[in-house]
């Protein structure tokens, strides 16, 4: 495999097949039905040849096409269940797996990066990579602490080298560039998710993300604000370069076997402290982990949750918005025209819009169900009852969604919010989650 940017063509030839691919199936459909073949039966036969094409296409691209199924995984717990198993198939290979890059690039990019003397630094450095992420894959290795006394031998740390593939900045460009045109084919996984915002805000973080320092800045600050919690591990950063970062190594059960094979007590419990990430972190570190999918998380053998990667992140150093708690806390208590006011000032409706104030009321209480109670179990036929409520185009709750804003500043905690409660329906996790919000959402306890 050569560097990415003359492999260019052939991702765009790959990007652009998938339309095409579903045209012709379509095509098909078309034909079957004139010889008296059910609807419902070709549409899921289209669904499912196309899930098919469309994440072996991801699963073979890394950049921005990697990154954006990585992102629609969350959402698998939404899908109908005649549809969810060979999704949640392809989803799971993308959210840990993607094709090596060759050792000799993994070599060059090192000794650009660290030094022409780059394994003076290693006792020992895998070439074969452990994981493979959206923009770089990972190596374990061996890392030389330099000693603490004269003469003394070098402390010896296994790590996580994380190298960016070559080109990955242009790549990642291209492909969010060639997506963007394909959104609308997207919506055969899920008719209601409008992708066009989810590709728009990913090529505004581009930047950031491929930023291996600014990533290092961001994990010390959660490892620092961690530093010997009970319950998160957040790894240190040993070293940090422009295109490749070094860390603690963090063993642990991935999330996705946990989701796949775990007992309920264990998914109910690695919900619970994802909740408590999401949540504490504003308040505890000024940063929200802003790519809640499966890969980036481990439970270690002690019970606390592993955290891992931290290229995306929301800039929050006064903690979660109040307004997000308070409104929460108003809806649950029945103020209708409170909570109105609150999203006119918040930019969430249009001051010219005059809501109906019981119907936006009737509108978010399904949503905040979880928090209306003391424990709540998230499953996967609770998150498709919302997905259907809500991608309806005949229903209320579609056409009073199509008159409310996302200001700019609530985007990402937006997304990270959806994408939690896809991996906590995964989960199907059950845990007090209107306790933790109280603990740690401003303005959501109760006013004494």
């Amino acid at each position: 495999m050569t560097d990415i940017p003359r492999r260019a063509a052939s991702r765009t030839a790959k990007l652009a097949a998938l339309p095409l691919g579903f045209a012709g199936r379509a095509a098909l459909g078309l034909g079957k039905r004139a010889v008296g073949i059910a609807s419902d039966v070709i549409s899921a036969d289209i669904q499912q040849r196309t899930a098919e094409q469309l994440f072996s296409v991801l699963g073979q691209l890394k950049g921005g096409a990697m990154k954006f199924g990585q992102a629609l995984s969350v959402f698998e717990a939404a899908m109908p269940d005649e549809m969810a198993t060979p999704y949640r198939q392809a989803l799971t290979k993308l959210q840990e797996a993607a094709p090596p890059m060759p050792v000799a690039n993994v070599h060059k990019a090192l000794a650009e990066q660290l030094g022409p003397d780059w394994r003076d630094l290693f006792a020992e450095f895998d070439d074969t990579p452990a994981a493979a992420a959206s923009i770089g894959q990972v190596h374990r290795a061996v890392w030389k602490l330099p000693p603490t006394r004269r003469n003394a031998k070098p402390k010896l740390l296994t790590v996580a080298v994380k190298v960016q593939y070559p080109g990955a900045g242009d790549a990642l460009i291209a492909d969010l560039k060639q997506l963007s045109r394909l959104a609308g084919m997207f919506k055969v996984i899920q008719p209601g998710i409008d992708m066009k915002p989810l590709l728009t805000e990913l090529r505004e973080r581009i930047t950031e993300e491929l930023d291996y320092e600014m990533e290092a800045e961001a994990q010390r600050a959660f490892a620092t604000a961690f530093a010997d919690d009970p319950e998160i591990f957040v790894p240190r950063v040993v070293a940090a370069a422009p295109r490749v970062l070094i860390t603690e190594w963090v063993d642990g059960t991935p999330l996705s076997r946990v989701i796949a094979d775990g007992t309920r007590e264990e998914r109910d419990e690695a919900g619970r402290l994802m909740a408590v990430l999401h949540f504490s972190a504003p308040a505890r570190a000024g940063l929200l982990h802003a790519d809640p999918h499966p890969g980036n998380f481990r439970i270690l053998a002690d019970g606390r949750l592993g955290v891992i990667d931290f290229g995306a992140v929301a800039r929050l150093p006064d903690g979660h918005p109040e307004p997000i708690g308070r409104l929460v806390r108003l809806a649950l208590a029945g103020e209708a025209q409170a909570v109105v006011d609150g999203l006119h000032e918040e930019g969430f409706v249009k001051k010219t819009d005059d809501l109906d104030a019981q119907a936006l009321l009737d509108f978010l209480l399904p949503m905040i169900e979880p928090v209306a109670v003391e424990r709540f179990r998230f499953t996967r036929s609770w998150i498709r009852n919302e997905a259907a409520r809500l991608t309806n185009p005949r229903g209320p709750a579609y056409q009073l969604s199509r008159r409310l804003n996302l200001p700019p500043s609530y985007l990402l905690i937006h997304r990270v919010t959806l994408g939690s409660i896809g991996v906590l329906s995964q989960l199907e996790a059950e845990a007090a989650y209107r306790e933790i919000l109280e603990k740690w959402l401003p303005g959501f306890a109760p006013i004494p």
